[in-house]
């Protein structure tokens, strides 16, 4: 399913794909890095968001966090290790401006005073990347009661200045291995306080 582009076809999907059923939502897509050691062709899976969408906001109060669910942040992880891809697990900045709202200046160079200090402001933050909808995408589903999670292919990083579309592959294969995992990690769960064995494969020395 394409969501298309920001915050406000993402919420409609995430509203369609709730009234059919859906229970799990993990958004594959691109991405731009904000740090010197994410290369071009890495992946970002979101931990959390920067809401800096205006979508989420009509849905609840600005201090409500933009989380994704810590089942899929594990399956992700353990689907890019399967993978054998480099990635990064982070904070992620969801903007709706491409251009201005990322720190790109607009037509005639338009950047207002509030935008020239942006990246640097979300560096200092330890926020990884720029993208358009994962803010959206987890509040809706925390809202909404789904479990939700997003990983992006790194195609520009605006530090060190390049730019490359780079091939999706290995993105789609963790995209599709993180839904196998989980699938696994739902027949698994036994109890109360269970924890995926990814996490904790994770946690041993």
């Amino acid at each position: 399913l394409s969501t298309g582009i920001g915050g406000p076809s993402t919420a409609i999907a995430v509203e369609e794909l709730a009234r059919i059923g859906a229970h799990t939502l993990i958004r594959i897509g691109t991405c731009g890095a904000i740090r010197e050691g994410i290369k071009i062709g890495d992946l970002v899976i979101s931990s959390a968001a920067v809401r800096f969408d205006g979508t989420s906001k009509q849905y609840v109060i600005t201090e409500y966090p933009a989380a994704a669910s810590y089942e899929v942040i594990v399956a992700l992880i353990a689907a890019a290790e399967s993978v054998g891809v480099r990635y990064h697990v982070g904070i992620t900045a969801s903007t709706d401006s491409f251009y201005v709202g990322q720190q790109r200046p607009g037509y005639g160079n338009y950047l207002p005073s509030f935008a020239k200090n942006l990246i640097e402001d979300l560096r200092m933050a330890k926020v990884l990347n720029f993208e358009m909808e994962a803010a959206t995408l987890f509040t809706l589903s925390s809202i909404f009661g789904l479990r939700a999670g997003a990983v992006s292919l790194v195609l520009a990083n605006r530090i060190t200045d390049e730019f490359e579309l780079v091939p999706q592959d290995d993105l789609i294969k963790v995209g599709l291995e993180a839904v196998k995992i989980l699938k696994e990690m739902d027949e698994e769960k036994s109890g109360k306080y269970w924890v995926p064995k990814e996490l904790l494969k994770s946690s041993l020395p």
